[in-house]
C-alpha cells in the first residue's frame, strides 16, 4: 500500500467479507435509518460548515444527495424552499451572511463546460460550496474538504464520510464527536 507504515493504516473486514483498508483519522460512515436520520446528521453538521469548505456529495442517482444538501441548508436557517440544482446547475443561498452554493453537476457532458459556466469564482474563502456528481467536472473543481459518499442501505442510507484535508479533517472529526448514535463507526462502506 504504497509504502505507508502498518500503523497509518487500519483494516476492517465488513460485509459480506470485503477487506477495506483506509486510514482511520478521516474516515467515518454513518447509517442512516431513514429520512428523520438524514435530516439529523445534516442537521449537526451544517453549525460545522466553516466559509471556503468545499464538500463533494457522491452517489448514484436517488442516493439522497440533494436531501442531505437540503437538510444542510435548512439547518443553517434558510426558511424558503431548497430546490435540487440539476436545472440550474447552481442554487446560492445566503444564511448568516454566508455564501452556500449548490451545484449539480449530473447534466455536465465535459468539463470544460465548468469553465464555460464561470464556476471558478464561486469557489473561495468567503463560501461554503455543496456539490454534487463532482466527477463530471473533476479537471476544474478544487480539491474536496469533505467527501461524504452516499449509497442505498434497504429502506435507507449509509453515509462514507473522508475527509481530504485539515479543514475537513477537523470538520469530520467535530461531527463524529456531535454524532452520539450507535449507527457510526471508523469503517468504510463497501463500493
Amino acid at each position: 500500500f504504497g509504502g505507508l507504515p502498518d500503523f497509518f493504516l487500519e483494516c476492517r473486514v465488513i460485509h459480506c467479507g470485503v477487506l477495506i483498508v483506509h486510514s482511520p483519522d478521516v474516515t467515518a460512515v454513518f447509517n442512516l435509518s431513514d429520512e428523520a436520520a438524514t435530516e439529523r446528521l445534516g442537521g449537526i453538521l451544517a453549525p460545522l460548515l466553516q466559509p471556503g469548505l468545499v464538500i463533494f456529495l457522491e452517489g448514484d442517482l436517488g442516493a439522497g444527495k440533494t436531501s442531505f444538501a437540503r437538510a444542510v441548508i435548512r439547518a443553517l436557517g434558510h426558511k424558503g424552499p431548497v430546490k435540487s440544482p440539476t436545472y440550474s446547475l447552481v442554487e446560492v443561498y445566503v444564511v448568516s451572511s454566508i455564501y452556500l452554493y449548490h451545484f449539480d453537476f449530473y447534466r455536465f457532458e465535459a468539463h470544460e463546460e465548468f469553465l464555460d459556466a464561470g464556476f471558478t469564482e464561486y469557489f473561495n474563502e468567503n463560501a461554503i460550496c455543496l456539490v454534487e456528481w463532482p466527477e463530471r467536472a473533476e479537471r476544474c473543481l478544487p480539491s474536496p474538504d469533505l467527501r461524504l459518499r452516499l449509497h442505498h442501505a434497504g429502506l435507507g442510507r449509509i453515509v462514507e464520510a473522508v475527509a481530504d484535508s485539515p479543514k475537513g479533517a477537523q470538520c469530520l472529526r467535530a461531527l463524529t464527536t456531535a454524532w452520539d448514535d450507535d449507527a457510526y463507526s471508523v469503517t468504510p462502506a463497501p463500493r
